[in-house]
């Protein structure tokens, strides 16, 4: 089931979330996340109209999605990036497909026109994903995140949302 976050569904967000920039270079980033920072996050997102949608299964959150601004500049306010995390043991059964497909149905609704992902370059199956959805490649910036030591390119893939 997919349905929107809420508070209840911080502990296991931030599981899904920590173990991403822990193990995986889907997050550009070295430090694990705390309980605060996934609240205060969540304030700032019911604040901004941007929600956050979790697939349910047996009675936890194994997967998320979001989005939010592409950039704070006003002329940007039509384009929007977006988020997708599955927990470590659900991954392979379609989840980010279905948590995609809400989100498109989502943001289409409120008349956005461009729809932006930046996935890490190695990440073959989240590009995967958003190619079955007509993602176009936008281009790649190179050596852009260090992590694991290496040097990480970040894949820029957008979608027109009225075509």
């Amino acid at each position: 089931m997919i349905r929107f976050a809420t508070k209840e569904d911080l502990p296991a967000i931030l599981e899904i979330y920590n173990d991403a920039i822990l193990n995986t270079t889907a997050v550009y980033t070295y430090e694990a996340q705390t309980l605060e920072n996934r609240a205060q996050w969540f304030d700032i997102k019911k604040a901004n109209n941007e929600p956050i949608f979790v697939y349910e299964l047996d009675d936890k959150a194994v997967g998320f999605a979001t989005y939010g601004s592409f950039r704070d500049w006003p002329a940007y306010q039509y384009t929007i990036e977006h988020s997708i995390y599955v927990d470590k043991d659900y991954r392979g059964n379609g989840i980010a497909q279905k948590l995609l497909t809400d989100l498109l149905t989502d943001v289409k609704a409120k008349g956005y026109k461009t729809i932006v992902a930046g996935i890490d370059a190695t990440n073959d199956k989240s590009i995967h994903l958003h190619k079955k959805f007509n993602f176009s490649y936008s281009g790649t910036i190179t050596n852009v995140g260090y992590k694991f030591d290496q040097w990480l390119d970040l894949a820029f893939y957008q979608l027109d949302l009225t075509e």
